[in-house]
């Protein structure tokens, strides 16, 4: 069985992207913000999320927290386009598993998610 992973990002381009880096082995879900996630995570738990930071109304780190509580074990790797260490820190405290950097390639975004996974 597949495992399930929830991608959360505003930019339709980088959830194509995704989709086609990750399709074929994995049961992808996708969210456009931070409340659809939680909505999401909430009626069909995945096994990860791949998060963006910046997003309207909720953005990652406060959608992050909220997966945490509802969801402890599940695995949360930040996407963002600002290479900025204390975001990158203060998602790890939160309980991200890691931080990747947009545009991320091929390979770096497929070892992340196996490590994970």
């Amino acid at each position: 069985m597949k495992k399930r992973i929830l991608i959360c990002d505003d930019e339709e381009g980088i959830r194509e992207s995704l989709k086609l880096i990750l399709e074929k082995d994995y049961d992808l879900t996708f969210a456009e913000n931070g409340d659809d996630a939680i909505q999401k995570m909430r009626s069909n738990p995945a096994d990860m999320t791949i998060l963006d930071i910046k997003m309207p109304k909720k953005d990652g780190l406060e959608t992050l927290k909220e997966l945490k509580k509802m969801c402890p074990g599940s695995k949360v790797i930040i996407a963002t386009g600002y290479k900025s260490v204390d975001i990158a820190q203060e998602a790890l405290n939160l309980g991200a598993s890691d931080y990747i950097v947009k545009p991320f390639d091929r390979d770096k975004i497929r070892k992340a998610v196996q490590k994970y996974a």
